[in-house]
């Protein structure tokens, strides 16, 4: 498959104030492309979107949105619309993660994460994605997680909610292939992000080395160049992903118990 040509596409971010959604900004502009940035901080990404114009020199818009809200993808949509702008390229980064005993997590922040995870990433392709197929050009890329591979035991919601966001996109993938555009389900595995810091737990990487958020984003790149559907970043996470093939449910989700079992439980 060709590669994308990124320079004057407008690209819309979510997340975009630190982490992998920060590094996918600041990438998506060394490539001439001009970026949408979303995220709840209005200050920080006031500041990256200052930095991005100054240093790349292609526009940069900084609209200030809480995802995991309802009709908040709704609102963001009007938003674009206001301002004249047409979306190119979607990356759908914005997440959260929980982890704990289940029963120990407040159901009200559990809801937040399935909205934002889920319901927000779906709302927002949506919206935006009918344009891309008219035009017969455009990108989706779902920034879903190694947790898709496997069931997350101290993060069930989390874990289900990735997976949810692999299927749909390689459904998504099948569905539009041949239509000018691009779905990739993008699985990073522990990242050098506020993650874990926002989660309250390093329990929840269950012992992986850490990679780094421009690791992860070129990985991206070279998922959307390839055709992928989806794409692991890391070749150990690659091979994890793929050995859980050869044991059964019950035997993933017991190791994946131990492997991120909260420290306090013994």
């Amino acid at each position: 498959m060709n590669k994308y040509i990124y320079k004057n596409k407008l690209a819309l971010v979510t997340g975009a104030s630190s982490g992998i959604g920060k590094a996918y900004a600041k990438e998506l502009a060394s490539r001439g492309c001009h970026v949408v940035l979303a995220a709840r901080s209005k200050d920080k990404l006031d500041v990256l979107a200052r930095d991005i114009n100054r240093q790349y020199g292609v526009q940069a818009h900084a609209l200030a949105c809480d995802l995991s809200k309802p009709n908040a993808p709704r609102q963001l949509a009007e938003q674009l619309s206001g301002l004249g702008l047409s979306v190119d390229i979607l990356i759908n980064n914005a997440g959260v993660g929980t982890h704990g005993l289940f029963e120990d997590i407040e159901p009200e922040r559990e809801q937040d994460e399935i909205r934002l995870n889920t319901a927000s990433l779906v709302d927002l392709t949506h919206r935006l994605l009918p344009d891309m197929l008219r035009r017969k050009d455009g990108i989706v890329v779902n920034v879903a997680s190694m947790a898709a591979f496997m069931p997350c035991a101290y993060s069930a919601v989390y874990g289900a909610t990735k997976a949810f966001v692999l299927s749909f996109s390689e459904a998504l993938w099948a569905e539009t292939r041949g239509r000018g555009v691009r779905v990739l389900a993008l699985c990073p595995g522990a990242t050098e992000t506020g993650f874990f810091d926002a989660v309250g737990s390093q329990d929840m990487a269950a012992g992986q080395k850490l990679s780094t958020p421009e690791r992860v984003v070129q990985a991206g790149f070279r998922g959307i160049d390839q055709g992928r559907s989806y794409i692991i970043d890391g070749r150990n996470n690659y091979l994890m992903a793929q050995s859980i093939r050869f044991f059964s449910r019950r035997q993933v989700a017991l190791i994946m118990e131990r492997m991120s079992r909260p420290k306090r439980q013994g």
